[in-house]
């Protein structure tokens, strides 16, 4: 099972992690042309138009994955029933997306505001939500390579064509809009034609409204839950348009952000790999394995966040060919550490959603949003876009952990996670490395080795009691 987890998370990372390595590698290049305005116009945008993401699939996601489950004989009726549905939401979905883009567009990119708006529609109006469905089928019949490659292919094209777009041509910030809609339209080719044609899932559009509402009410309890993430990951550069902060200093912001989506594409990876197996412990009615599981992730996610946070100098000094946004290493750190609430997360998210009890899910998420955004709009005045990593490492931790403590989870949790020397070590851990961080490159060496090999003993005496 030990091995299941390792090499389930290392197919689906590692492709991504891949070529968030190439555009690590292109940093140099892409740097030298770029300005923290056009990270700023980027970031800003992006962020707007994920606020609305989670409207795009409606949670129905959920029901698609306990559809596999407990129906594994028709599931793919309903998973057809609720495609055809998808895209034609997605249609009216698009129309609210292009609206919004005209309306957040920032001065700096109103000439653009036509062509930026098609580009980020045109994918969902031709293809609706195929990719994530075809996604969904393969991660639940654990075919991690057939998620791997793409996303390992798909990446490396997104890089090289921003090197193209962006050095060659120099586009600016439109090399990334350009880039995202040629890879979104080719992904969701390439997974159209094994969901509709190999797997027979082909969309049904008469379908059964009794179906999509009774889905419907299992499903859009989800969406604040997933909104809440939204507000905890992208809603910093929103409230810092509203606080009127420059699109530069947005910009840098997004830099160090950027590093950190490195570790939340993991923590992603993970989830889809953790899943399947969670499921099938609880299942068998075994808590403690699954919660066993969920320990080793963790594990793995402390040893990955700290060693790269203490390097995080060398790598900005290396990497980022621009002298101010070569300094904001210290807040790289906090923004990477902050995701080591990701495996804790999971272990309380998980067995509710096995046992659909998504009802409670919106006050644990929402909370937490709640809480990155006020500390956001009464520190930001004060403190300057930089406040926006502490306060995110804040409401982090408490999606990652409070969810323990509610009395939804405690009624169906049969393991002890021992959740807050969990959450004493995460704070430790952050401390230590925005200090040693500082150190000579001699002594982090040191302490990198100390480090792994006592992350490696807990991992083998954690994978004895999978055994």
């Amino acid at each position: 099972m030990l091995k299941k987890l390792f090499s389930h998370t290392a197919i689906y990372g590692l492709a991504p992690q891949i070529s968030k390595i190439a555009s690590f590698l292109a940093l140099p290049f892409l740097t030298k042309e770029l300005t923290s305005n056009d990270y700023g116009v980027y970031g800003l945008l992006t962020a707007y138009t994920t606020s609305i993401s989670v409207l795009s699939v409606l949670g129905l996601r959920l029901v698609l994955v306990n559809s596999f489950y407990h129906s594994p004989g028709q599931y793919k009726w309903t998973w057809r029933q609720l495609y055809g549905f998808l895209n034609l939401w997605n249609v009216v979905y698009a129309v609210i997306l292009g609206v919004l883009v005209l309306i957040v567009i920032p001065p700096e990119a109103v000439s653009n505001k036509w062509l930026i708006m098609f580009l980020n529609i045109i994918p969902l109006v031709f293809f609706g939500q195929t990719s994530t469905i075809g996604l969904t089928y393969y991660q639940l019949n654990q075919m991690p390579l057939k998620i791997a490659s793409r996303s390992l292919f798909f990446g490396i094209l997104t890089v090289v064509l921003n090197i193209v777009l962006i050095v060659h041509f120099k586009m600016g910030y439109m090399g990334w809009f350009w880039s995202n809609f040629i890879v979104g339209i080719l992904n969701n080719i390439s997974y159209w034609y094994p969901l509709n044609i190999k797997f027979k899932i082909k969309p049904i559009y008469n379908f059964k409204w009794r179906l999509v509402k009774k889905s419907l009410k299992v499903s859009l309890p989800v969406i604040p839950h997933h909104y809440s993430s939204y507000l905890l990951d992208s809603s910093d550069k929103v409230v810092m348009d509203f606080e009127k902060i420059s699109t530069s200093d947005i910009g840098k912001y997004n830099v160090a952000y950027s590093v950190g989506n490195m570790f939340n594409a993991l923590g992603v990876a993970g989830g889809y790999a953790i899943g399947p197996l969670m499921n099938e412990k609880y299942k068998k009615k075994d808590d403690y394995g699954a919660r066993n599981l969920v320990f080793v992730m963790q594990i793995v996610f402390f040893y990955l966040t700290f060693i790269g946070s203490i390097w995080m100098k060398e790598v900005f000094q290396i990497m980022i060919k621009n002298a101010s946004l070569s300094q904001l290493y210290p807040l790289a750190i906090i923004i990477v550490m902050s995701y080591n609430y990701r495996p804790m997360y999971l272990g309380a998210v998980n067995k509710l959603f096995y046992e659909e009890k998504t009802n409670f899910l919106w006050k644990l998420t929402l909370t937490a949003a709640i809480i990155n955004v006020s500390l956001n709009l009464i520190l930001m005045p004060f403190y300057g876009y930089k406040v926006a990593a502490f306060t995110t490492f804040a409401a982090f931790l408490y999606m990652g952990y409070a969810g323990y403590y509610y009395k939804a989870f405690k009624e169906i949790n049969k393991a002890n996670y021992h959740q807050f020397i969990w959450l004493v070590v995460t704070l430790i851990l952050a401390v230590c490395a925005y200090e040693i961080v500082e150190y000579n490159v001699f002594v982090k060496i040191a302490i990198s080795i100390g480090y792994s090999v006592l992350a490696f003993f807990a991992v083998f005496k954690i994978n004895s009691k999978l055994q």
